[in-house]
């Protein structure tokens, strides 16, 4: 496994794992404790790409495709919120990272890097939800196996009609202003186009969609049955979403014991708007006071 390469490096062909069967696209850089980085539904590793320069001097910063995100192989299986630990775990094995991680979790990773903190809290040193999805009362979905039949056909359905490559690059670019108050898209043309243009990523999408629900009730299930550890525990949300947005991201810190920072006039993707306001939650200077609350 490379370390230290660089990003527009990965498109010309690695680094890669091979976790539960399918080839994950990893980058590891820096030195030091391991900081992890999962990026939200349709995300790929590049999103991190200002706040990794802020962590790597004094951290292992590892940041991972999921399959059918970036550059990672198709998913084998759907997903659900034990299985995405579980892949965070086997990638950190693979790495040969065993210590204690602090594991980043932005939108719907959210709910990932919380379930590796619950079954993994000798693991843990750290747990930080970057405005991340919250969903206070869900429940399994009703025909979970059809509404996973049906998603699977209409990924089939746009990709056969060429969807991808017509309007995969122009649809990221667009969700990404968005979702964002800081501009654009920052992402180089070339590497929103080799991954964007691709169906697996557009299949990859629809079935994280797809089972959103299903991963949120599954989390609820693992709030009850497994406490998190002792580590420091940070929310960080972005002020532009809203005063109710802002209040469910104060009261997800609040169930998880976590403090709470607001990064003020930064979108969705806050790691894209305020990569300084970012890093301090991920790895603050000095160390945040366990009691601190925005």
């Amino acid at each position: 496994m490379e370390r230290g390469g660089r990003a527009a490096d990965a498109v010309k062909g690695g680094p890669f794992l091979r976790v539960g069967g399918v080839a994950h696209h990893v980058v590891a850089e820096g030195a030091g404790p391991v900081v992890v980085l999962s990026a939200g539904l349709g995300m790929s590793w590049f999103d991190w790409d200002p706040v990794v320069p802020l962590l790597a001097p004094r951290h292992t910063v590892v940041r991972f495709d999921r399959p059918g995100h970036g550059l990672s192989g198709p998913a084998l299986v759907p997903p659900s919120a034990a299985g995405e630990a579980h892949r965070i775990a086997g990638i950190l094995d693979a790495l040969g990272l065993a210590g204690p991680a602090t594991v980043v979790g932005h939108s719907i990773a959210g709910f990932h890097a919380e379930a590796f903190a619950r079954l993994y809290p000798a693991r843990t040193a750290g747990l930080v939800l970057v405005d991340s999805s919250v969903e206070e009362h869900a429940r399994p979905p009703a025909a979970a196996g059809l509404r996973l039949a049906l998603a699977r056909a209409l990924g089939s359905a746009l990709c056969a009609a060429g969807a991808p490559a017509a309007l995969g690059p122009a649809a990221r670019r667009a969700t990404v202003r968005m979702s964002r108050t800081g501009g654009g898209d920052p992402a180089p043309r070339e590497l929103v186009r080799g991954c964007y243009r691709t169906s697996r990523v557009l299949r990859g999408m629809v079935l994280e969609n797809a089972r959103y629900h299903a991963v949120a009730a599954e989390l609820l299930c693992l709030r009850r049955e497994f406490a998190l550890s002792a580590g420091r525990r940070v929310v960080l949300a972005g002020g532009a979403g809203g005063a109710r947005w802002v209040a469910r991201q104060r009261g997800l810190a609040g169930a998880l014991g976590a403090a709470f920072l607001l990064a003020e006039g930064a979108g969705h993707l806050v790691m894209l708007d305020a990569p300084a306001r970012t890093a301090e939650a991920i790895s603050p200077t000095p160390p945040l006071p366990e009691t601190l609350r925005g």
